[in-house]
């Protein structure tokens, strides 16, 4: 069963980061599969809007056709439990969480608490939910009151692409794709490389710097401060065809994400048989199949360092997590696989 479903987003669908690209794409796919999806802009500000930019919000959810399935992405959700409870009377609602609002970086605990009390009265209203890891299913569980029977996990698809080519190079080229936020630990990375200057590599960061500019000013300084601005390239946010492109010159993929509800450049580069080191902060043990990375606790500088120099160091174990992450990459869902589940889910709560 397809029909007509909105699909709502706070603010541009095209913003650079991992949860905006699995909308677009799950748009897409859905559509492919015989959706009709009319995409819905829920405005800026999210998830800290203004009063009026909740309204705004509100006012664009109670504007879809009575009987319309409404999915609507947990960065607005979380912070309109009172539209979502309003909406869900004559529609049914399907939440989209990529990780939960209170588990971002840098929060003080006062608002990690309102953050979390207004996501679990949001996903209340709602008839079902949809995750991208069975880590997320869990939290939800767990923290959030949600019956795991009405969970969906939908991991991120990825499309078949080729390999990365083996560097002939003596430096190792690093690569790092993610949004400059605190949660993406790049402050750790940093630190952990400052350690590495006997060894050759070169690490090039392609992520958007508009999103925290506290985070992206840190991110200068740190790289200013232990002398790595010959080393260290931040791009800022790149066209897909460049990422494509970082992806297939890379030889080692570097993320010290301190949460992650899971991981869709970490899962990219698998895709493209580049191997991995990362934490195992949140759903990242899922995103990186066994063999085919090294990861460390978030947070802990010591211990990425030496993930790090034993990577870049022995080319028989880079090799070695490569042709592993090579041989998974085969056995990642696509994005077809994903929507089929989404759609499943959409039509579970109709």
């Amino acid at each position: 069963m397809v029909g007509r479903v909105a699909f709502a987003v706070p603010g541009d669908l095209a913003t650079p980061t991992g949860g905006y690209a699995y909308d677009r794409r799950m748009i897409a796919e859905l559509q492919q599969l015989g959706w009709q999806v009319d995409v819905v802009n829920l405005g800026e500000g999210f998830p800290r809007p203004s009063e009026a930019q909740r309204g705004i919000a509100r006012e664009r959810l109670l504007a879809v056709p009575a009987g319309c399935p409404v999915v609507i992405d947990g960065l607005a959700l979380g912070v309109l439990p009172e539209a979502a409870v309003e909406v869900r009377t004559g529609h049914p609602v399907i939440a989209l969480v990529h990780h939960p609002l209170a588990l971002e970086s840098g929060l003080t605990a006062s608002e990690a608490a309102v953050l979390r009390n207004s996501e679990r009265a949001a996903l209340g209203a709602a008839s079902g939910v949809v995750v991208t890891s069975k880590t997320t299913a869990q939290v939800l569980a767990a923290d959030y009151s949600v019956s795991i029977d009405s969970i969906v996990v939908a991991h991120p698809g990825n499309d078949r692409v080729v390999a990365a080519r083996t560097s002939d190079e003596s430096i190792v080229r690093l690569l790092s794709v993610g949004s400059i936020v605190p949660r993406k630990g790049f402050d750790v990375l940093i630190a952990a490389l400052a350690t590495l200057k006997d060894l050759p590599w070169r690490l090039t960061i392609a992520g958007d710097r508009t999103r925290d500019p506290a985070a992206a000013a840190r991110l200068d300084a740190d790289i200013l401060a232990n002398d790595l601005g010959d080393r260290v390239v931040v791009l800022g946010a790149v066209p897909d065809e460049r990422i494509a492109a970082l992806y297939r010159e890379a030889d080692l993929f570097v993320l010290a994400s301190r949460f992650e509800g899971y991981g869709m450049a970490l899962a990219e580069a698998i895709a493209y048989g580049v191997p991995v080191a990362s934490t195992t902060g949140g759903a990242i043990p899922e995103a990186v199949p066994p063999g085919a990375g090294v990861l460390v606790a978030p947070d802990d500088v010591p211990a990425l360092a030496q993930a790090l120099r034993r990577v870049i160091a022995d080319p028989a174990e880079r090799s070695r997590l490569a042709a592993a992450a090579r041989a998974a990459a085969a056995q990642l869902p696509t994005w077809r696989d994903s929507a089929k589940l989404f759609s499943r889910a959409i039509e579970a709560a109709t």
